[in-house]
């Protein structure tokens, strides 16, 4: 995999382990909770990234990124699933864009995909996505932080401990700081 392609992977990765340090903070009232100035709930915020990742990815290179079947609009409806169904809709999305990026080589990211039927790069699609990931999951952890208050636990480098960790000898990757997070949310 080129150089490219892996730091695009481990971004993914970096936002995939982020949003579920989100979810894994919030018991199953605060996720499906609708926010009070009529905002999206954690809920629909993860149904609508899995709804737009699997119809980008699905059949990546060869068929328009936004499916006939998709409902775009559904996704934003409110609902209130079992954590483990909404850990599986969220699962699914991923592994679509993760398994598409396994498959693909540098020499894609020359090829040309659609979206809505406008011609785009590989890069340039790979690019949106992970920009539409990182504000959604941005999102997701603006709504987390309100519902949990002075119980959040940080998912980046948490207030008064910048200079101490700017000290640390070990830089901030991608794939560095998915692994923290995976190890904070398994604990």
């Amino acid at each position: 995999m080129s150089a490219v392609l892996k730091s695009i992977e481990e971004e993914f990765r970096r936002y995939k382990a982020m949003g579920e340090g989100v979810i894994g903070q919030l018991s199953d009232e605060q996720l499906n909770a609708p926010e009070a100035s009529g905002g999206n709930s954690v809920t629909v915020i993860v149904w609508h990234v899995a709804g737009n990742f699997q119809s980008r990815f699905s059949d990546f290179l060869t068929s328009d990124g936004e499916k006939p079947d998709r409902n775009r609009e559904g996704e934003f409806a409110p609902r209130t699933p079992t954590r483990e169904v909404l850990l599986a809709e969220w699962d699914a999305g991923w592994r679509t864009v993760l398994d598409s990026l396994v498959a693909l080589d540098e020499d894609h990211l020359g090829h040309y995909v659609r979206i809505r039927g406008t011609e785009v790069s590989v890069l340039d699609a790979l690019q949106l996505s992970l920009a539409h990931a990182s504000y959604h999951v941005g999102q997701m952890v603006y709504r987390g932080k309100a519902l949990r208050g002075a119980d959040w636990e940080y998912l980046t480098i948490p207030p008064g401990v910048s200079e101490n960790y700017n000290a640390g000898a070990t830089p901030d990757t991608a794939h560095a700081h998915a692994a923290r997070l995976n190890r904070t949310s398994k604990n």
